[in-house]
């Protein structure tokens, strides 16, 4: 079950649509849905996680905690929505579209995909391209 909660004063227009358009990614990936939690916040509240069970003193958009057993996707994932409305400002790019990629990113490293190095990253980016180009 994907569940959707909200730290901030934002809320996501079409819940269930996007819930099915995660499940579809998951079964394509070859795994089965378990409990996923995204919980949107801002700034500040990713920031003090990031420094808390991460030790890093930075901002980022995204935090995911992969509690996944065998083919079976498990986790939380943080995502700050200011930081995803930076970064859409930046990369010139619709905020939906930018706050969709971070929720597939999310889950596709649940799916066992890495973005460390210039390789994985170049794979991670084509499959939220190919995720976000198969959206409902």
């Amino acid at each position: 079950m994907i569940s959707f909660n909200y730290e901030v004063d934002f809320k996501l227009n079409s819940e269930d649509q996007t819930a099915t358009w995660i499940s579809n990614l998951i079964e394509e990936e070859n795994y089965k849905e378990g409990e996923i939690n995204y919980i949107f916040c801002s700034d500040e509240y990713l920031h003090k996680i990031n420094v808390e069970f991460l030790n890093h003193d930075t901002f980022t958009d995204i935090i995911s905690f992969d509690y996944s057993g065998g083919k079976e996707l498990h986790g939380d994932i943080y995502i700050s929505v200011d930081r995803v409305r930076d970064n859409a400002k930046d990369y010139e790019v619709d905020f939906l579209d930018e706050l969709l990629r971070v929720m597939a990113h999310g889950v596709l490293h649940y799916c066992g995909y890495k973005d460390k190095s210039d390789r994985d990253a170049t794979i991670m980016r084509s499959k939220e391209d190919y995720y976000l180009s198969h959206r409902l």
